[in-house]
């Protein structure tokens, strides 16, 4: 053990045993960590959708128990047994099996797989990757996919389902950033300011994206839906000839009731966009995207609410209860 990891120290744990499913703060050592060639001296990670579900047992999440709950984490190396990772260097690593397959980052020290961890590329802070954490990545793993689909600005503005959630936000930034046209569209009549801030060019209502036809005129070049059911079906009818709909989400719900009309009449693409287990070389490009030309511009506005391990039940209920905005950052 590295003289710099204590013997024991906090993490927030998830059990699931014959006392029931239940989480929160507990003292452990390294070797209650799943194995890793590196290990870092956390210093923060955030909440996603998928950590909400994992920490209070409302979406099975986790293939294992106990594990330390935390699908993102950035921080210092500490200890590494793999040559890539010396003491001292600044890694990130988000999805990748924490918190389902092996122990997460809602932990003081985590242990990574080097396969997984992913040096901190110029341009980004550790804070800023975690703003950014596993909603920007997906975001950006989404264009990323559209872009090597021949998206472009001039096929029209990028629609943005559940705007106003961490994936949204970051869209609305990231797309923009990127040069092209983004259209939010969110129920929380509210949050309108909010998201043309953050370089949505019109925010529309639900009804925008109501059942209709199978086909409707064409509204949309593309889009990223974090919703699922009736929206996303109706995005790919408002959809361009040779747009992409990139799917990222399921919030409203996983049914999805279309017709292939969209497909072979117009040409448009339905990419599904599978955060957690992309191809280390993807990961790396999407990153050295997010710390240059797609960096988002409004960071300090995205992150909403900062929060201690603490703090992580309370925040988990105010998520699954629709309650919140942009992203919640952890400090650790």
């Amino acid at each position: 053990m590295s003289n710099a990891v204590p013997e024991r120290f906090n993490a927030f744990r998830i059990h699931n045993d014959d006392q029931g499913y239940r989480s929160g703060l507990e003292s452990v050592s390294l070797d209650d960590l799943a194995p890793g060639e590196v290990v870092i001296k956390a210093s923060y990670s955030s909440v996603n959708y998928k950590d909400a579900l994992a920490g209070t047992g409302k979406g099975k999440i986790l293939r294992r128990f106990p594990l330390v709950g935390g699908i993102d984490v950035a921080g210092h190396v500490v200890a590494s047994t793999d040559p890539a990772f010396k003491e001292g260097d600044r890694v990130l690593a988000t999805g990748s099996g924490l918190s389902e397959t092996r122990d997460g980052g809602y932990s003081e020290f985590t242990r990574l797989e080097s396969k997984w961890a992913i040096p901190l590329p110029a341009g980004l802070e550790l804070r800023e990757s975690m703003i950014i954490g596993t909603a920007g990545f997906t975001a950006a793993l989404a264009l990323f996919r559209m872009v090597e689909n021949r998206q472009k600005p001039a096929m029209g503005p990028l629609a943005v389902t559940g705007a106003s959630g961490g994936v949204g936000s970051l869209a609305i930034d990231i797309f923009s950033r990127a040069g092209f046209e983004v259209h939010a569209i969110s129920g929380k009549q509210d949050q309108h300011a909010y998201l043309k801030g953050l370089g949505a060019t019109e925010v529309l209502g639900r009804d925008a994206l109501a059942p209709g036809r199978a086909m409707e005129s064409a509204r949309f070049g593309g889009g990223l839906d974090n919703v699922g059911g009736p929206m996303l079906t109706s995005l790919l009818a408002q959809c361009a000839p040779y747009g992409n709909v990139a799917s990222a989400g399921l919030a409203a719900s996983a049914e999805l009731d279309a017709t292939v009309m969209p497909f072979i009449i117009r040409g448009v693409s339905l990419l599904g966009v599978a955060s957690a287990g992309t191809a280390r070389d993807v990961r790396e490009a999407v990153w050295q995207h997010l710390a240059s030309d797609w960096k988002p511009a409004h960071l300090d506005t995205i992150c909403t609410r900062e929060a201690t391990l603490e703090e992580l039940p309370e925040v988990f209920n105010n998520m699954l209860a629709g309650g919140s905005l942009g992203r919640t950052l952890i400090r650790i």
